[in-house]
């Protein structure tokens, strides 16, 4: 049975979905704009031999914590796993969340029995990830994800309704979404909808009770100021730091797909990874193809051998 469990943080909490099971201590971590319940339909295929938590990263879902600096929301994850009591945990990671399951690793916070990483990379040296932060955070870029993924709109009580339907009826024929079954895609959507007016003040359309999507432009803003100097950075040396078991869920039409031969180098790089490809996947493979996923998850800690 699954269960709501909340973890204190530095400015806040983090919420997470304990779904239970036995086995491997296992966490998972979504990408952005999403939250816990993007891996609602993996779960039930891993709870058999896997002990499972989600999580809702700062500035989406539940998660009271917002981001401040560009590295709370990974220095979070060893928060969570201490709070567990895990040790050698499976750290499972989609888009940024795959990210944030690496850096989390590489910084020494965690020692994990593996890593998974899906569709969650980082393949730039340090100037050029440098220069394609500096792009997301431009006005134009977070003007985009505004336009296209709803961040940081509010809504109000009447409308909110409406809008998850939306999502759900996108969904079929979508570039991100096709595929995916109608009530995770609503799941997803209703939990990234937050009531509480905290998350951004003021007046929501000229109506009391609103909500608003999250994570807001100002979470991506934060996130996209890592520093260049600093030891742990999204760029591609992070993976030199890396001697745990190392897994790559890469789908063939996902974001990283034009660049499978920089995948190939990091997994060759250094003995206990793996490459894992599946066909006719887009980027949000953990909806989109759950069974595929869980299987990957299975190969993570004995990748290499």
């Amino acid at each position: 049975m699954s269960k709501d469990i909340v973890f204190d943080v530095d400015g806040g909490t983090l919420a997470g979905v304990d779904h239970g099971g036995s086995g491997q201590p296992t966490l998972l971590v979504h990408g952005s704009g999403h939250n816990a319940a993007a891996w609602d339909a993996v779960v039930p295929r891993l709870r058999s031999d896997h002990r499972v938590v989600a999580v809702d990263l700062r500035g989406h879902g539940h998660s009271t914590a917002e981001s401040v600096t560009a590295d709370q929301y990974w220095r979070d994850l060893a928060v969570v796993v201490a709070a567990l009591g895990w040790e050698r945990p499976l750290l499972v990671g989609h888009s940024t969340g795959g990210f944030a399951v690496t850096a989390v690793v590489a910084a020494g916070l965690v020692d994990a029995a593996g890593i998974g990483v899906v569709d969650g990379l980082v393949l730039d040296d340090r100037p050029t990830a440098a220069r394609t932060l500096a792009r997301a955070r431009s006005p134009e870029s977070l003007a985009g994800l505004r336009q296209t993924f709803g961040y940081g709109r509010r809504f109000a009580a009447h409308e909110r309704a409406f809008w998850i339907e939306e999502q759900v009826a996108a969904a079929p024929g979508d570039w991100l979404n096709d595929g995916a079954d109608p009530a995770l895609v609503r799941a997803v959507a209703t939990r990234s909808l937050a009531d509480d007016r905290a998350h951004q003040p003021g007046p929501v359309n000229g109506d009391g009770d609103g909500s608003v999507r999250r994570p807001t432009l100002a979470e991506i803003a934060a996130t996209t100021r890592a520093d260049e100097e600093a030891a742990i950075f999204p760029g591609i040396d992070v993976y030199e730091r890396i001697t745990a078991p190392l897994a790559i869920l890469l789908p063939d039409r996902g974001f990283y797909a034009g660049r499978s031969g920089e995948v190939a180098a990091i997994v060759a790089a250094a003995p206990h990874r793996r490459l894992v490809t599946v066909p006719g996947a887009g980027h949000n493979v953990v909806m989109t193809h759950p069974e595929a996923v869980a299987g990957f998850i299975r190969q993570v800690p004995s990748c290499g051998s």
